[in-house]
């Protein structure tokens, strides 16, 4: 039940992120550097992608986890598998987090 629930809350967390990305990027459309540069400059647009980078990071680390779990039966496969998830996400958070605050 709790994979679940953290399925829905994540993928919730998402389709709000988008929708409000939706409309400031139809109202401010950044069409340079500059323009993209003043949007995350925002703190509000900071925290609110690190909240979709973390949601989706969950969302992707909850479905693969048991993706593999179901079909993949050696026990050392499994789990090297989901260490080298892990380890892939955690990366990707790192540089989401350096891109948003450099």
């Amino acid at each position: 039940m709790r994979d679940w629930l953290a399925q829905r809350i994540t993928a919730a967390i998402m389709v709000c992120y988008s929708l409000i990305a939706v409309v400031v990027l139809a109202q401010f459309p950044p069409v340079r550097y500059a323009g993209w540069k003043h949007l995350f400059e925002q703190g509000w647009m900071r925290v609110a992608t690190l909240l979709f980078a973390v949601s989706l990071a969950w969302h992707a680390w909850v479905g693969v986890r048991d993706i593999l779990m179901d079909y993949i039966k050696p026990d050392g496969l499994r789990l090297g598998l989901q260490v080298f998830t892990l380890l892939l996400l955690a990366a990707y958070m790192g540089w989401t987090v350096q891109i948003l605050w450099r």
